[in-house]
């Protein structure tokens, strides 16, 4: 468990570090493209986070390798090289539409062949556990079709779910966390050495995501663009490939009998990670969701609208980081609920635990005219949002919001126009702090 600890800290600090960087970069690239009718967001913002990203993939996967443990990995496996290249070829593709907006159909084929390229190289689907039938053995063709079909699909629906800050890296974050447990469960626990290389991809894309996120929570300083979003997306199916289809079930002997009823035991535990959609249900229901009714108007399935489920929570009166939450909330409450299966009597009040508490907390998000609000020693650690507000505070912004006269709320101090020009990025100039809060709220101004 240290070792993966340590891949993921590092994993993490390389992302981390390099965001801000590639932020830059992105700046000066260019990589800002103008408003569209449905984004959320009110200013231009720099994309290209999914370099970070990938970089960070890559730092991972090489203290792994240098490590005791971790190193058999590579050594009895081809998974973490094919890994690599198939990440390499969807982060450049990713990196090209940031840039110059690529057609959709391109996407999409260059998504196939990046799950063909990790296919050529051994990261296929060789069986499926079937109840009542026993491990069905899948052809080559049927093994590469069934394992591009996930892949693709996985990606897009981690793609779709990208629209509010923070989001997709969030709650892949979460799914990747329950995919750790169940992973390193079957490797440590039943001592099943095919289940390394997923227990791996599952702590580096951890690492990614926790990365990130700091300079992508509301209001974002960058977005992950696709070049983020796709390739979380496919380390996510490529540690769904991993464990699902080459992991032999009766290898875990829950049940000692036949192999038909081995795997007619283990089927609650396959059947979600052989569909990795199922423990990313959300981005999942908002993927087909969005297809049928594209398709219903009579357009592209690809065609963007502003139709997804963080949309429509925007558009009932949610605020951003409300809606971003609630999401959350739903996708950890399905990723655990979904991990519940697989762990034994003695670890299971701690998933039923965070299952709990995730119930809760989407029930206090959905209720009207709830304000979570952080407790005092924690105050120092959250967005002031999320803080208690003292009544003589409240009571001195009334005042000077009744006193000021009305044309001057908008005007800007002498000698700060030179500061008011160079903010053009969302939540900060281009080298600088961030703008203020104040200044949003008043605007009237969210993504």
């Amino acid at each position: 468990m240290r070792e993966y600890l340590l891949t993921l800290c590092i994993t993490a600090a390389v992302t981390y570090l390099l965001t801000g960087p590639v932020r830059k970069f992105a700046i000066v690239a260019g990589a800002m493209p103008e408003i569209r009718a449905r984004d959320v967001h009110r200013e231009p913002t720099p994309r290209l986070g999914g370099i970070a990203m990938f970089f960070g993939l890559c730092a991972g996967l090489l203290v792994a390798d240098h490590l005791t443990n971790l190193n058999e990995v590579f050594e009895k496996s081809n998974e973490p090289r094919a890994l690599l290249s198939g990440a390499a070829l969807i982060w450049l593709i990713g990196v090209l539409d940031d840039k110059f907006e690529i057609d959709a159909l391109i996407k999409l084929g260059g998504q196939m062949i990046a799950a063909g390229v990790m296919v050529m190289q051994g990261l296929t689907i060789l069986w499926l556990p079937i109840p009542g039938v026993g491990n069905f053995a899948l052809t080559q063709w049927q093994g590469t079709l069934l394992t591009v079909a996930v892949v693709v699909i996985t990606i897009n629906a981690v793609n779709f779910v990208d629209g509010l800050d923070g989001l997709a890296a969030g709650m892949v974050c979460i799914a990747a966390t329950a995919f750790f447990l169940y992973a390193y469960r079957i490797w440590y626990s039943y001592g099943i050495e095919s289940a390394a290389p997923a227990t791996l991809f599952s702590a580096i894309l951890i690492g990614m995501c926790v990365g990130f996120l700091p300079h992508n929570m509301h209001p974002a300083r960058i977005f992950m663009g696709d070049s983020g979003s796709m390739l979380i997306g496919l380390v996510l199916a490529a540690g769904a490939v991993s464990v699902t289809g080459q992991v032999d079930p009766d290898a875990m002997r829950l049940f000692a009998g036949s192999e038909k009823e081995a795997v007619h035991q283990t089927v609650p535990v396959y059947i979600p990670l052989l569909l990795p959609l199922t423990i990313i249900a959300v981005p999942t229901a908002d993927f087909v969701l969005a297809i049928v009714r594209r398709t219903w108007r009579g357009q592209s399935p690809f065609a963007a609208d502003r139709g997804h489920l963080h949309h429509r929570l925007l558009e009932i009166g949610h605020s951003h980081s409300r809606a971003v939450l609630i999401m959350y909330f739903w996708a950890a409450l399905i990723a655990f609920g979904t991990l519940a299966y697989s762990v034994n009597s003695a670890s299971m009040w701690i998933v039923l635990g965070v299952v709990a508490l995730s119930a809760i907390g989407l029930v206090l998000l959905l209720l009207p005219r709830f304000t979570p609000r952080a407790p005092r020693w924690a105050e120092r650690f959250v967005p002031p949002r999320y803080r208690r507000r003292k009544p003589a505070a409240v009571a001195q912004e009334a005042a000077a919001a009744v006193e000021e006269p009305p044309a001057m709320a908008g005007a800007a101090a002498p000698g700060a126009s030179a500061g008011a020009g160079a903010r053009t990025v969302n939540g900060a100039t281009a080298l600088g702090a961030r703008s203020s809060r104040l200044d949003r709220r008043k605007a009237g101004t969210s993504r």
